[in-house]
């Protein structure tokens, strides 16, 4: 199966690459991001978007900024790249792995002697997390693949792919290992309304892959469900907290669908994506532009004037979730969140 990389760092171009995933499925496009503001943008615009790549993402914007400052002085180059460092972390509120990723490269820098001996240490932090991120998914994706039967239709919804990691992805990473182990797997995707990431994005994906897809309209699941034709729904999380998870806006619909119809219901998420200093309460979620929902391009969908609640996320009860499938394993609720911060701990998250 070949690889798709979404985002990594170019060496000698001091440079970000990632796919530009707004011109998908039509239009592939590959951009070189030379500044913190370009990333910025691309993150809020959802040029980049999915938990683990935007924790990528935030470590490679650290290594960014690290190469473009030009203070000669250590203490002050390290106070801008502090600067830059809380401006990428603000980018998106949601999604736990954006404030990871830059954290984790600062923690690495912070005890650096010289500006050299700094970007050295983000270089090598940044690059670590990326490579991370790539083992994380295949892993996942292995104790994932044990749990769907050969012939079976698995459910997902919005991306949580290759397009969504750094590569190879996490619930359809999942269906991906399945498919390299021999099983004959196949996807309804949601379309997952308001920009259509399932339809756009991991149809694009599963299709390129050779593995069969279908779409739906977001309504149509619980139907599906009811005629038998779901065996089981993955999808991925931006945040898993100690009460909830928190994933793309009509997740928690499909798990109350799924627990309705006694249909397993899967959270794919690596550790890094876990919060356990938080509860949902504490979450801010992220709350869109009105375009999104109000056009289709330059047609309006929506009459002027009328009002338009377009939130991003939505939060899922614990009790709802089967298993979160993470790549140490698979974890029943209730989870043990002393053994999760150990497992986080010695991974260095």
């Amino acid at each position: 199966m070949r690889v798709l990389e979404t985002i990594a760092w170019v060496d000698d171009e001091k440079a970000i690459t990632f796919i530009d995933q707004t011109g998908l499925p039509t239009q592939y496009r590959l951009v070189r991001c030379r500044s913190v503001d370009r990333l910025i943008t691309a993150i809020r615009r959802l040029e980049v978007r999915g938990a683990p790549a935007l924790g990528v993402a935030g470590a490679f914007g650290v290594l960014l900024a690290s190469t473009k400052i030009r203070e000669k002085e250590h203490a002050r180059f390290m106070r801008v790249l502090r600067e830059e460092a809380a401006r990428i972390k603000t980018a998106r509120p949601t999604a736990i792995n954006l404030s990871w990723g830059v954290e984790m490269v600062m923690r690495a820098v912070e005890d650096a002697h010289s500006i050299t001996e700094a970007r050295s240490k983000a270089r090598t932090s940044a690059c670590m997390i990326a490579e991370a991120d790539a083992r994380a998914c295949h892993d996942l994706g292995r104790f994932g693949a044990a749990l769907l039967r050969d012939g079976g239709t698995v459910l997902t919804h919005c991306n949580a792919g290759a397009l969504a990691c750094s590569e190879w992805g996490t619930a359809l990473g999942i269906v991906r290992s399945a498919v390299e182990s021999g099983k004959e797997i196949s996807v309804f995707a949601c379309e997952t309304r308001p920009l259509l990431q399932g339809a756009r994005l991991t149809a694009w994906e599963l299709q390129r892959d050779g593995i069969p897809v279908t779409v739906i309209p977001d309504s149509a699941a619980a139907f599906l469900m009811q005629r038998g034709e779901v065996d089981l729904v993955i999808v991925g999380a931006d945040r898993v907290t100690r009460d909830a998870v928190f994933n793309k806006i009509g997740t928690y619909m499909h798990a109350v669908c799924a627990r309705h119809h006694n249909i397993p219901f899967y959270v794919a998420a690596p550790l890094s994506t876990f919060d356990p200093g938080n509860a949902a309460d504490m979450v801010v979620i992220e709350e869109r532009g009105r375009q999104e929902v109000a056009s289709c391009g330059k047609t309006a969908m929506v009459p002027e004037g009328v009002g338009v609640r377009n939130y991003a996320f939505d939060r899922t009860p614990h009790e709802l979730v089967t298993a979160f499938i993470t790549e140490t394993g698979v974890i029943q609720p209730p989870v043990d969140w002393n053994e999760i911060e150990n497992m986080r701990t010695l991974q260095g998250r």
